[in-house]
């Protein structure tokens, strides 16, 4: 590193996971798992119609993508706990397997509530593939050549969350909707197979004590984490935010917290360990890339729509509007090294945060109805703003600790983000729909409005409210960026205390 992050503690002696020899074959597993992971949380979207035309159960389909999410969620935690413990390759083993049983048993759902429940099954073994491929990476490069490992998975995720409708859209109409999960078999079983036979990682050293797994804690931080993030995907759609089950809920996981609280300050070997939160490069990367969790849903959930209701844009070209940002991320994550080799990790991260907010407050000032490359463009400047903040925010992160911490660390990191996306999608859901609800009379919400635009154009009326709405949501993603901006300049240290290892 050069001068922007010269705090370095004593350096620990930390081979890497897998010889040069073998590392190009893991790094294909590596990007294969994400592949998957990321195609699993959008794939599902587009083949609803015919998945329900089949199976039923039209009034809880919105299950498919929450208990998947939530799933997914709860588990980092409990996953980078265990990879820590017992390593890496044996928790990434398990996860795709279950995963890959998951997607088989999906494919052979016969109802809607058994289709869910194998989502389920499906998104307990994508917390392993999400949170072990990112310690993975880390693992596996040195400090100077992560940004390379990240930027590849970061174009894989980026480029898999977009393709996932249009990939499912298509094997819906063409094949049939169960081809949506038997695809991830043959992909998956290579990437178990590369893993297996080329991951090898080094003997560690043991301490002479059998580790004690938190079996307690970690079915708290489960149940903690299902019960609120069912409240807050749940609540406004299936229950009114006042209702009964809405506040039963919520109390119930005020409680759960207390209870892991309790809990993980008697365990031994906690599944969320004090430290996570005590250390200010860990606890202010976590707020901020939760406050980047959401933010993006801003442009993933919003702009889709915008394009389609105010634009006029066909569902494809709507997709190519969002997408865009897939092109300027992973460049500019791949060269933010030469960035925070300069000025350091905290001063690059808040640079490329700073930059965001200004784009996402440009939204709302583009003319009505504008042209499409208006909206493009912001979204090409705003991937490149948030690689300037993210990665360097990861590898920072993922540098101050070492390979006994790591796998903790990074999901600690990944489940901000996540928890953050799904607060979004809730507040911004509100947000929009009230501004919709305001304008249009007090009838009307952006789901309505979404599925009116297969019957043709809104009204004109109709268009102003979606604009205003998505203008209102932008806002609010502003504000998200703002709030890491100031979490970065009052919570991350100036400088993050990297250690140093071999070959860094």
């Amino acid at each position: 590193m050069g001068q922007g992050d010269t705090g370095i503690r004593a350096a620990a002696t930390e081979q890497p996971a897998a010889s040069h020899s073998r590392r190009g074959a893991v790094v294909a597993a590596l990007m294969l798992s994400m592949a998957l992971a990321a195609l699993d949380s959008t794939i599902v979207s587009t083949a609803v119609p015919q998945i329900v035309g089949d199976l039923g159960g039209f009034s809880v389909f919105s299950w498919l993508f929450s208990g998947y999410l939530l799933a997914v969620t709860v588990t980092l935690p409990v996953y980078g706990k265990l990879s820590d413990t017992f390593g890496r390759k044996p928790v990434l083993v398990a996860g795709a397997a279950v995963f890959l049983l998951g997607s088989l048993l999906c494919a052979t759902a016969w109802n809607m509530a058994a289709l869910i429940a194998f989502r389920i099954v499906q998104g307990l073994g994508g917390g392993a593939l999400q949170g072990t491929v990112q310690t993975l990476a880390a693992d596996l490069y040195p400090l100077k050549e992560r940004p390379k490992i990240q930027a590849k998975l970061s174009t894989v995720w980026a480029t898999s969350a977009i393709a996932g409708p249009s990939l499912g859209g298509v094997l819906a109409a063409y094949a049939d909707w169960r081809w949506i999960f038997l695809i991830n078999l043959p992909i998956g079983a290579l990437a178990l197979w590369l893993i297996v036979r080329h991951l090898h990682e080094p003997v560690r050293e043991s301490s002479g004590r059998r580790p004690r797994i938190d079996w307690a804690g970690a079915l708290a931080v489960f149940a903690c984490g299902g019960v609120l993030l069912t409240a807050l995907v749940q609540g406004g759609v299936a229950w009114d935010w006042l209702s009964a089950p809405s506040l039963a809920l919520f109390g119930t996981g005020l409680a759960l917290i207390g209870a892991v609280v309790v809990i993980e300050r008697r365990a031994a070997e906690p599944i969320i360990p004090g430290w996570v939160w005590r250390r200010r490069t860990i606890a202010a990367v976590n707020l901020a890339l939760g406050a980047l969790g959401l933010l993006m849903v801003a442009p993933t959930v919003f702009l889709p729509t915008y394009a389609q209701a105010v634009l006029g844009l066909a569902p494809v070209a709507a997709g190519f509007v969002l997408s865009v940002w897939t092109l300027s991320w992973p460049v500019s994550a791949a060269l933010s090294q030469h960035v925070y080799g300069r000025i350091g990790f905290r001063n690059t991260a808040m640079l490329g945060i700073g930059t965001a907010t200004l784009i996402l407050l440009a939204f709302p000032f583009l003319p009505y109805p504008g042209e499409p490359w208006q909206p493009a463009l912001l979204m090409l400047l705003l991937g490149g703003a948030l690689g300037l903040f993210q990665l360097p925010l990861i590898i920072g992160v993922q540098s101050t600790v070492g390979w006994e911490e790591r796998g903790t660390t990074t999901a600690s990191v990944l489940f901000c983000r996540q928890t953050g996306q799904t607060i979004g999608a809730t507040l911004f859901g509100a947000i929009a729909n009230g501004v919709l609800a305001a304008r249009l009379g007090g009838a009307g919400d952006l789901d309505a409005v979404t599925r009116a635009l297969g019957s043709g154009a809104p009204a004109e009326h109709v268009r102003h409210a979606v604009a205003d709405a998505v203008h209102a949501v932008y806002l609010g993603a502003a504000g998200a960026a703002a709030l890491a901006f100031l979490v970065l300049l009052f919570v991350a240290p100036r400088r993050f205390p990297v250690l140093r290892n071999p070959g860094d």
